[in-house]
């Protein structure tokens, strides 16, 4: 929109740990003086760096904070910072309404406000942040409102269809198919995915392990048969020994499986397959809805869902394929 700045994503980079200590070796005073500094001067690199630090050492999960999470926070806080600085809002003194300001400017703006929710909790994240370096007292999006949106989630973000998958697998090489095999198919979140190591897949017992579900909560998840076959296929290319596991290209750990480093990286392989089949990407989730609601048709049940999923609850799993549920007991009365 007018006046609103464009923001890349601030890649997350590292050891959280040692990316704090930038700050946490601060004596309290220079702590004060740096933050307070960089709020001042809407300094957005090291306003991501304070907040970070502030994740690692005192966010809930501390140094075992998700790299995704951090990504999402670092974003955030540079879009804030850069909206402060073009429309003028004190960082560490903001007004009473500059808060529900910057919501209404993202809601105008047409963004979703499942997404601008995300955004506030960056900006309340940046102000806990300059709280803990003993910057500012302020809260300014303690009190904000972003609306609801009554629009259930499969319903405005609906997953892939049987027919986009095949043509997607079709044109897709063998790195992007087995991902999304694994999103479509086992129902992984992108980060689980991109973190998975050799000793994980066990293609004998069709098994996957997930070490780095969300809230660190691990799970094993069941392969199918198709992919059972893309694992195998990509495993003699890719595995350890295999004749592109040491091309003098990789970047990243012999011991993971995807040589994507990033979720950037990854998008950019799985768009291009996703173009070459004329079909439109929608992003990694819509193939884990895929995977659920699939799911869900075979054996209704919604507990089994939410633990091949990896909910932190059946209720999320209930509440997300609601519409599903609904659709299909219609279907059912439809042919009686």
């Amino acid at each position: 929109m007018p006046g609103y700045p464009r923001v890349t994503l601030e890649v997350y980079r590292g050891d959280l740990l040692s990316r704090s200590r930038e700050w946490t070796g601060l004596h309290d005073d220079e702590l004060r003086r740096r933050a307070v500094r960089a709020a001042t001067e809407k300094d957005a690199p090291q306003l991501v760096s304070l907040t970070v630090a502030y994740l690692a050492h005192g966010g809930g999960s501390g140094v075992l904070t998700s790299p995704r999470t951090v990504e999402a926070y670092a974003l955030g806080v540079r879009q804030y910072a850069e909206y402060a600085a073009d429309q003028a809002v004190g960082v560490l003194r903001p007004g009473r309404h500059d808060a529900q300001g910057y919501v209404n400017a993202m809601l105008a703006a047409g963004r979703q406000p499942a997404g601008v929710g995300l955004k506030v909790a960056a900006a309340s994240c940046l102000y806990r942040a300059l709280r803990w370096a003993g910057a500012s007292e302020a809260d300014p999006f303690k009190d904000v409102r972003v609306p609801r949106d009554p629009t259930p989630g499969i319903v405005k973000r609906p997953p892939y269809s049987e027919d986009e998958l095949a043509d997607v697998i079709d044109c897709a090489d063998v790195q992007a198919r087995f991902l999304l095999f694994l999103t479509a198919h086992a129902g992984l979140r992108i980060s689980e995915a991109l973190a998975l190591d050799w000793a994980d897949l066990d293609e004998t017992a069709r098994r996957i392990s997930v070490r780095s579900g969300k809230g660190r909560k691990g799970r094993i998840v069941a392969m199918s048969s198709s992919l059972g076959r893309a694992c195998r296929q990509y495993r003699a290319l890719y595995a350890p020994g295999g004749p592109e596991h040491m091309d003098g290209k990789r970047t990243t750990s012999a011991e993971r499986v995807f040589r994507y480093g990033t979720v950037m990286t990854a998008r950019y392989h799985l768009e291009k397959a996703f173009r070459k089949a004329g079909t439109t990407f929608r992003g990694f989730h819509p193939g884990r809805k895929y995977a659920g609601t699939r799911l869900l048709r075979q054996i209704k049940d919604f507990g089994r869902v939410a633990a091949h999923l990896g909910h932190a609850s059946v209720d999320t799993t209930r509440k997300g394929y609601a519409q599903l549920a609904a659709d299909d007991l219609k279907d059912d009365l439809t042919g009686w």
